[in-house]
């Protein structure tokens, strides 16, 4: 992981962090991941001493060394905290080891380190987008994730209104300008009325975007790639900020 191709460290980033350990750089033209093994291989031969490889990963992961590449920096900090695990370890985006209770199965560890779930924990999502799609979140269903996320704003459109209808007939209750069982502002005049619409139409848009074809499509033909999740994650958390505004 350390040594993966393209987020993973380069040739002269292992050779500098080897060197800070003081540990030999015994084969520097070989493939990364055998140049490492063989490094580590060869200091514990030599000294019987395996804490090397934690100074290592605890040097090679040092904030300071990720200035303006934070997405690297947590692509490789979660992939390295899954393994970690394991053992009863992780590393802290300080740069620290802590004690942490040992992962047993890979379900565990890929929940304590989900890529996806920490980018849209960046972004401050709404604490529904979570509820709803933790599952899928863990093993970064993209797929699924976007449709529970979808479904996460009808599910909390009928609490509010307590219409149990679906899709634009849940929406179109709820917003309604003559009965409006859902309120975001007092419709006092048409900006607000234009508001008002705005946000069911926005709704009334990721049904139909996302919800129906997530519902009615198979995934292999359904294909939802991160950035456009994320994108579409931000929008519903959005919506569920602009609801808890409702009066």
């Amino acid at each position: 992981m350390i040594a993966e191709t393209e987020n993973g460290l380069t040739g002269s980033e292992i050779a500098k962090v080897l060197a800070d350990c003081q540990v030999s750089d015994t084969d520097p033209t070989i493939t990364k991941w055998k140049r490492l093994y063989n490094a580590f291989a060869n200091f514990q031969n030599a000294n019987q001493d395996g804490t090397k490889v934690v100074v290592f990963l605890c040097r090679a992961m040092h904030p300071s060394r990720f200035v303006g590449q934070m997405e690297r920096y947590q692509f490789l900090l979660n992939e390295l905290n899954k393994r970690l695990s394991f053992v009863g370890i992780e590393l802290t985006d300080a740069g620290k080891y802590r004690r942490v209770a040992n992962a047993t199965t890979l379900s565990e560890a890929e929940q304590r380190a989900s890529h996806f779930k920490t980018k849209l924990e960046a972004r401050k999502v709404h604490a529904e987008v979570i509820k709803f799609c933790n599952a899928e979140l863990l093993v970064e269903n993209y797929f699924h994730s976007v449709f529970e996320g979808v479904k996460s704003i009808a599910e909390r459109l009928r609490f509010m209104s307590n219409v149990h209808a679906d899709g634009n007939a849940l929406v179109d209750a709820a917003f309604s300008t003559s009965n409006p069982l859902i309120r975001i502002n007092l419709l006092a005049d048409d900006t607000q009325r234009s508001e008002h619409l705005g946000l069911a139409n926005l709704i009334k848009g990721l049904f139909g975007l996302i919800r129906n074809p997530t519902a009615h499509t198979p995934k292999i033909k359904f294909v939802i790639e991160e950035d456009e999740a994320l994108d579409i994650m931000s929008t519903i958390s959005l919506v569920h900020k602009r609801l808890d505004r409702a009066l």
